[in-house]
């Protein structure tokens, strides 16, 4: 008897809502008040900057996932770009820290909503997040994703209310304020594109679900692009209603709203955030399982459970590196961490779909223009260099 592999049983639009679920709550619940900080009010240029960036990278993720639908998404494509496993097993090295960073980072802002609505205390509050997260990846990836999909609607429509809320309050839609006018300024935007970019990291979480999407072929690269370019779209709407609201303290967001909505709207964004940490669970797992299945990892985190079909040892294995993560690094140093690790990893994979593509047959499904991959992995990395100069 064959064991037990992965189902494949995710349609198109689960996928992107999933996709949502992980982008929208990995980033703007978490970290507009840090970009603001260092932009100001050309925030939304910061954004701007930093979606350019990731979509660049989105693009060649989404041929990669078109051409190579297998779980270990990114470490699979260095493998196949530059023919080295010992490449791919750093890769998967520095992916495994990257999502535990992220989800880290994820799980440390969920707590600044939760806490306004749960009186328990920091650590406790953490535990119970990410044990409850691991406890729903266990479930099966049906069930798992569906939760997360509906969730990723919900935070699309609080992000909606807070544009909204921002618009109302807004004293007049003057954009001039926008754009940087000195050195100093344009230095302040590029520095908060490097945190804001931390909003667009999770659509790479989708090329790791290849082995579970029907038609991945076709899905994945609309999964990918529909997710970035609605996450981008939203994110602009968002930051420019805030900075012409002139709402910029600790969290401007919960400053948006007043009251019972504010209550309102730090529950939603608990479940917007604490979603995030759910979706990197379940890429951390797929991501090791993906790598035991080729020999990378111990097989015994390649086995599935023959009535959820989900990794469970991989699972419960990324709860926890997830969980000591949370508890040890301080959420301020998540954030930059998982920022240029993130920067460094895209960097190879554009990298590797670059060396794919001159070697080898044109693509049958979604291929991107020529100068893509270059362009991608020129800004990744220069993006990455802007900070560390910095």
């Amino acid at each position: 008897m064959k064991p037990p592999v992965l189902h494949r049983v995710l349609t198109l639009w689960p996928l992107i809502f999933y996709g949502l679920g992980v982008i929208v709550g990995a980033g703007i619940y978490v970290a507009l008040g840090a970009v603001m900080r260092r932009a100001g009010q050309a925030a939304p240029i910061s954004f701007l900057l930093a979606g350019v960036c990731a979509g660049l990278t989105g693009l060649c993720y989404a041929e990669f996932a078109g051409r190579f639908p297998e779980a270990s998404g990114g470490v699979a494509y260095v493998r196949h770009g530059f023919g080295s496993d010992r490449l791919a097993q750093a890769t998967g090295l520095a992916v495994t820290v990257t999502v535990a960073v992220s989800a880290a980072s994820i799980a440390a802002g969920t707590i600044h909503y939760l806490s306004v609505l749960v009186p328990l205390s920091v650590p406790l509050l953490i535990v119970v997040l990410i044990l409850g997260c691991t406890c729903i990846a266990l479930l099966g990836v049906g069930q798992s994703v569906g939760l997360a999909s509906a969730i990723g609607a919900l935070e699309v429509l609080g992000l909606l209310a807070a544009a909204a809320a921002g618009f109302i309050a807004a004293p007049d839609l003057d954009l001039s304020g926008i754009l940087p006018r000195t050195a100093a300024a344009w230095s302040g935007t590029f520095a908060g594109a490097f945190i804001a970019f931390f909003a667009f990291i999770g659509f790479e979480t989708l090329a790791n679900m290849g082995e579970e999407v029907k038609d991945p072929g076709s899905t994945l690269p609309k999964g990918i692009l529909g997710a970035m370019g609605a996450s981008i779209a939203l994110y602009l709407l968002v930051v420019i209603a805030v900075v012409l609201s002139d709402r910029q303290g600790g969290n401007p967001l919960t400053g948006l709203f007043e009251g019972n909505a504010a209550m309102v709207f730090a529950t939603a964004a608990a479940l917007a955030v604490g979603n995030g940490v759910l979706v990197q669970i379940i890429m951390l797992s797929r991501l090791y399982y993906g790598m035991a299945s080729k020999g990378e990892l111990p097989a015994i985190l390649g086995r599935v459970h023959p009535a959820t079909r989900t990794p469970v040892l991989a699972t419960l294995l990324a709860g926890g590196v997830v969980l000591m993560v949370t508890l040890l690094v301080p959420f301020e140093r998540l954030l930059t961490l998982s920022n240029g690790l993130t920067l460094g990893i895209f960097t190879l994979v554009d990298l590797a779909l670059w060396r794919v593509r001159r070697r080898g047959p044109p693509a049958r499904g979604f291929r991107v223009a020529g100068w893509v991959p270059l362009a991608a992995a020129a800004l990744s990395l220069g993006l990455l260099l802007t900070e560390i100069l910095a």
